[in-house]
């Protein structure tokens, strides 16, 4: 395997995309994950490395990176050095960052050694990741097959309304504390307007009930944080989704720092299941 960490990808909206590969180097390379993240998220949380590493040593081609506004930086892509990216971020920035990554694996300036021309591209989200990758497979013919992990159903409904709304109109912004480092995380007013001028393309239950390619619904019946209710929603909406939960919480029980060799068992079921279904 070979691995390049922290390369960086000119975006569309004006802040780098920091990416790393993971490059199984095998004779004949036919599958490519790209993973995303989700909120308050980063390409170097918990264990996600040693999730790359397991796809790669499967034989599969492995992208995560930072989306350009999740608050991070080309020199410290992990936890939040820029909160003024955050606040400007939004799901049509991510979008476009994830086409951007799409568009880099296709022409070859993210390169993997060996692969055809006719290797197929898997997007994995987790969390709020899981419907930007459900959105763009809807919209991107590139992408073969698409997985949710703890992945969510709706952005409309965690929007604020009444007078938590007219405060953050009143305002330009709204806070969000960190849990893990207690930084006070910004949301610009933009948030709320640009989701709403392009609220049909962003509606999660329209693009999955548009998918006609393989879809994987991964969900922990115990996530405290996205609803079991909502991964059933998706199944619903795509009766044709291959669906599977266990025991487990919203990152299969993970942490972040992760400093064992190993992932945990939720999280390795997860992965294996992932793995099985990209390669089938």
């Amino acid at each position: 395997m070979v691995t390049q960490f922290n390369q960086i990808l000119e975006g569309t909206s004006g802040k780098p995309i920091v990416y790393d590969v993971y490059d199984p180097k095998i004779e004949k390379l036919e599958q490519i994950v790209i993973f995303c993240h989700g909120y308050k998220g980063f390409k170097d949380w918990g264990a996600w490395h040693l999730v790359a590493e397991t796809f790669a040593a499967a034989g599969i081609g492995f992208v995560k990176f930072n989306f350009s506004h999740n608050g991070g930086t080309a020199e410290q892509p992990i936890d939040f050095p820029d909160l003024e990216a955050f606040g400007q971020n939004n799901y049509i920035k991510e979008l476009d960052d994830l086409a951007s990554v799409i568009d880099a694996i296709s022409n070859g300036t993210i390169a993997f050694a060996n692969k055809t021309d006719k290797c197929k591209l898997t997007l994995i989200g987790h969390s709020r990741g899981g419907g930007i990758v459900l959105i763009k497979t809807a919209e991107d013919s590139r992408v073969h097959k698409v997985i949710t992990w703890a992945g969510v159903s709706d952005y409309a409904s965690r929007y604020p309304s009444g007078q938590a709304l007219e405060e953050w109109r009143r305002t330009g912004v709204a806070y969000v504390e960190n849990g893990r480092t207690k930084q006070q995380m910004p949301h610009y007013f933009q948030f709320y307007t640009t989701f709403f001028e392009n609220e049909e393309r962003l509606t999660i239950r329209r693009a999955i009930r548009s998918i006609d390619k393989p879809i994987l619904i991964i969900h922990g019946t115990e996530d405290p944080t996205v609803s079991i209710k909502e991964a059933y929603q998706l199944h619903d909406w795509n009766p044709r989704s291959a669906f599977y939960t266990l025991p487990t919480d919203h990152v299969f029980d993970a942490r972040h720092p992760w400093e064992t060799i190993t992932m945990p068992d939720a999280l390795q079921k997860v992965v294996a299941r992932s793995i099985e279904f990209v390669k089938r």
